[in-house]
């Protein structure tokens, strides 16, 4: 299989964010395919918990709307977006509420993580001629990792 020639629009873009970008899309997606399962298992008429079911397809959505930018910061930086295969969550039958709250748990764990992994690789390469300067949307989306870890009282003021 040939490769794809370099884009005429990237510049100072180091491979290895574009890679990184790329595995973060490919999480964003899986994530968004985990909460679709959970939401269409509890809207099956046996289960019938209507607002798990509206919470987990927001956040199908939002996890969606996550690798949708990404993919939207790779073309502005001349990168090439690369998807695998999105593969099936470990399990059909998500038995309760707690238990998909439990997976989802950790499922934004690791989004969380990997989000922060990403954020280092850029302070790690921030003077290297070829990374981006701003990574907007990482930062963005840090900010409210940011602020649960070391300032819980900013999303729950009443703690002290």
């Amino acid at each position: 299989m040939a490769t794809a020639p370099s884009s005429q629009v990237r510049q100072n873009y180091h491979p290895q964010c574009e890679a990184a970008i790329n595995s973060q899309i490919n999480l964003e997606l899986y994530a968004s395919y985990v909460y679709l399962s959970m939401a269409f298992y509890f809207d099956r008429a046996d289960v019938a918990l209507e607002n798990f079911s509206k919470f987990f397809l927001r956040q199908s959505h939002e996890e969606s709307q996550h690798a949708e930018k990404l993919m939207q910061l790779q073309n502005q930086r001349g990168g090439r977006i690369r998807l695998h295969n999105i593969m099936k969550p470990d399990r059909d039958n998500w038995e309760n509420g707690l238990n998909a709250m439990e997976c989802a748990f950790h499922l934004e764990k690791s989004l969380n993580q990997s989000l922060l992994d990403l954020h280092q690789l850029h302070h790690t390469l921030q003077f290297h001629p070829r990374c981006y300067k701003r990574p907007y949307f990482i930062f963005s989306h840090c900010h409210v990792v940011f602020h649960c870890v070391y300032k819980p009282q900013f999303l729950y003021p009443f703690i002290s």
